[in-house]
This record gives C-alpha cells, structure tokens and sequence, in this order.
C-alpha cells in the first residue's frame, strides 16, 4: 500500500473539488480548496518527499475557454518533476506521445476509450501502439447504479454499460500497466470510503490499482487498509491539510 499524490488543475488553477459536482457548461464545480501556488509548487514537493506514481488531473475540456490554462499549470508540473507524474484528462492516441514527451510516466485515460457506453477496444488498441502499454493508465473511475459500479466518463458526468467486475478487469489489464479508480460519489466529500469498491478491487488481485475517494481521516485510512489488506494504493486529495483538509501531509508522506 502506497500514497500517490495529486494535482487536480481547474480553470487554471489547483484545486480540490466534489467530483460530483463537476459540469462543463460554464466550467462549474463545488470547489473545496483553491490554491494560489502553481502546480509546479506540488510537484516539486513531492519529488522532494520521494512521492512518486502520483496523478496530474487536467479538469477542463479542450473545449473550454480555461483549457489552455490549466494545460499549461499541468507541464509546469511535468517539467518539475520529470518521470514522478501521470497525467490525465482529455487523452488520446494522438496526444498521448506529447505529455510522455513532456515528462510524465503515465498517460490516464477515460473517454477516450470508453464511448457510446462501451469500450472501445480499437482506441485502446491505438492508444497501447502511441506510447506502450508500460505507460498507460486506465481509469475506470465509477458510480453506483442498481446496486452495481458501472465505469462513468467525460469528467465522471456519464454513465457507461461498462460494469466493474472481475472480467472487465482481466480484459482490460492486457492494455496497461495500472488502473486509477476514483469513488466519484464520495470523492472530495471526505465523508468515508467506498468500501464495497475496495473490497471488490482488492479481491481481484492483478495489476496495481490505486483508489480514490472519501479518506477523511486517518480513521477512515485504517478501514480502507483493512478492507484493502494492504493491496491498494490510494490518495486522499480535500482532506489533506495541504488542501485545507485536516490529516496532517507530513505524515501521509512518510507512510
């Protein structure tokens, strides 16, 4: 079990936001933490700290006004700390090679592969071919429907027919070298972890994964750890007090 950091850019800026929250028009979300340091500044520290194999997540589509922006506070952060960063958020076959180039480790992709409610295995296929299957991350970020998880897009505002379950799993894990999954109802809420998500996770048992979502305190760190046994990387972004939450950096770091 390992903590990855993040940097979540929004409108230009680093933030932490409620995932569910996010909407495109009007480049809308409920923010929880809005930093004035760029995002050069964490990635730097955690290069310091020896944090590696955390995520850049670009929250803004190429369609938006702030697009340009937030791309730019993400290869400052790249350029800070070359090689110790994935990067995610509007990736594609044809400009995956071009934030590999700038210095992340890993490309994570979401709709790029996942659309019209399915996977898209020719993409995926072009996206292996553009960097390697040893530098893509596949993020099936998720949300509970009818009892199940099914796989959400385009900035987890739409739902796919993709369930996650152990087949999907397998299937997918021949394309890349980790998943990144983020419990998007309780992500940025601080308000406890998913905890059939992680027991479904960690009972799979293949390639690395990294969880996402609801750690608010070091209480809620030991019931993931528990339910995890251990197998699951995670990150805690809103309730670190580096984003104004309250589990103290300084300690998560060193776990």
């Amino acid at each position: 079990m390992k903590f990855r950091p993040c940097i979540d850019i929004h409108n230009g800026a680093v933030k932490q936001i409620v995932g569910g929250s996010l909407k495109d028009q009007g480049n809308q979300a409920e923010t929880n933490f809005a930093s004035e340091l760029g995002a050069d500044y964490y990635a730097k520290l955690y290069q310091k700290d020896g944090l590696s194999g955390g995520h850049i997540i670009l929250l803004n589509p190429a369609s938006s006004e702030y697009y340009e922006a937030t791309k730019a506070q993400a290869m400052s952060a790249l350029a800070a700390y070359p090689e110790g960063l994935q990067i995610g958020g509007g990736i594609t076959a044809e400009n995956a090679f071009e934030y590999i180039a700038a210095g992340a480790s890993h490309v994570i992709v979401t709709s790029y592969v996942f659309q019209d409610g399915r996977i898209q295995w020719e993409n995926l296929k072009k996206l292996v071919t553009a960097v390697g299957k040893e530098h893509v991350v596949l993020d099936l970020s998720c949300r509970k429907k009818d009892g199940d998880y099914y796989i959400v897009t385009n900035r987890w505002q739409t739902f796919t027919e993709v369930k996650l379950c152990a087949q999907v799993l397998d299937e997918l894990a021949d394309y890349c070298d980790e998943f990144l999954v983020h419990g998007v109802d309780v992500e940025g809420k601080s308000s406890g972890v998913e905890l059939d998500l992680v027991k479904l996770l960690s009972d799979w048992g293949g390639i690395r994964i990294t969880y996402a979502g609801g750690i608010g305190s070091m209480k809620d760190l030991k019931q993931f750890e528990e339910t995890c046994g251990g197998k699951l990387d995670f990150t805690i972004g809103s309730a670190l007090d580096l984003f104004g939450g309250k589990i103290p950096y300084e300690e998560i770091s060193k776990l």
